[in-house]
C-alpha cells in the first residue's frame, strides 16, 4: 500500500482535518489526522494493519506493545497480522506503565505500535516501559509519521505514511491560526493526538 492509497483510506473515513488543532505535543497545527475514525472500519484497520506488518517483513517480533490510547487499536490490529499477541501500556500519575497482569518475558522482541508519531515522546516512554521489564524493542511501527522522518526512537521506525506538516509553539502562530479558536479532539486530556 502506498502512501497516495493510505491518505485515501484517511480521507474517506473522515479521518483527515483541517482547522487549529493542538496536537499532545503542545504544538499547534492546521491539519489533524483522526486515526480513530480510521480505525473505526474493521476492514480498513485490518488493511492498514496487513500493510504496515509487510514493512516489518525480516524483522522477528514476539510482542506488540502500544501506547494508550491511540496505539491500542493499531496494535491490536499488528499483532494480529502478525500472529503474536498485543498488550498496551497506559498512563498512570503521568507515566507509562503496564497494567491488567501485561507482562513482557524475558528477552522478548517487542515492536512499538502507534497511530501518530509527531515527536515521538510516547513511543519513547513506551520503549522505556518496554526495557524495564527485560523486553528488546526491535522496532517502532506507525500509521502515520507526521515528523518527516525527524522523530529519533533509536530503532528501525516504519510508517504507513510520512508527512512533513508544519507545527507551531503556540506563541509563534501563523496569522491564518491565530484567527481560528484551537480544538484539543486527542486522546490525552485537553489535547490532540494526530
Amino acid at each position: 500500500m502506498d502512501q497516495a492509497a493510505v491518505m485515501a483510506e484517511f480521507e474517506a473515513a473522515g479521518a483527515l482535518l483541517r482547522g487549529h488543532f493542538i496536537l499532545t505535543s503542545g504544538l499547534r497545527s492546521s491539519v489533524y489526522l483522526q486515526c480513530a475514525r480510521v480505525l473505526m472500519d474493521p476492514a480498513r484497520a485490518e488493511r492498514l494493519a496487513k500493510a504496515l506488518a509487510a514493512k516489518l517483513a525480516g524483522i522477528q517480533v514476539d510482542l506488540v506493545v502500544a501506547p494508550a490510547m491511540g496505539g491500542i487499536l493499531v496494535g491490536h490490529e499488528l499483532a494480529r497480522a502478525l500472529g503474536v499477541p498485543s498488550i498496551f501500556t497506559e498512563r498512570v500519575d503521568g507515566s507509562f506503565t503496564l497494567r491488567r497482569g501485561f507482562a513482557i518475558p524475558q528477552g522478548a522482541k517487542v515492536v512499538v505500535a502507534e497511530d501518530v508519531v509527531t515527536t515521538g515522546m510516547s513511543t519513547r516512554e513506551c520503549m522505556e516501559v518496554i526495557r524495564a521489564e527485560g523486553g528488546q524493542v526491535v522496532a517502532a511501527a506507525c500509521l502515520v509519521d507526521r515528523s518527516g522522518g525527524r522523530a529519533e526512537l533509536g530503532v528501525p521506525h516504519v510508517a504507513l505514511m510520512a508527512l512533513d506538516l508544519p507545527t507551531y509553539q503556540p506563541d509563534q502562530l501563523p496569522p491564518e491560526l491565530q484567527a481560528i479558536p484551537p480544538v484539543k479532539p486527542g486522546s490525552r486530556p485537553g489535547q490532540a493526538k494526530g
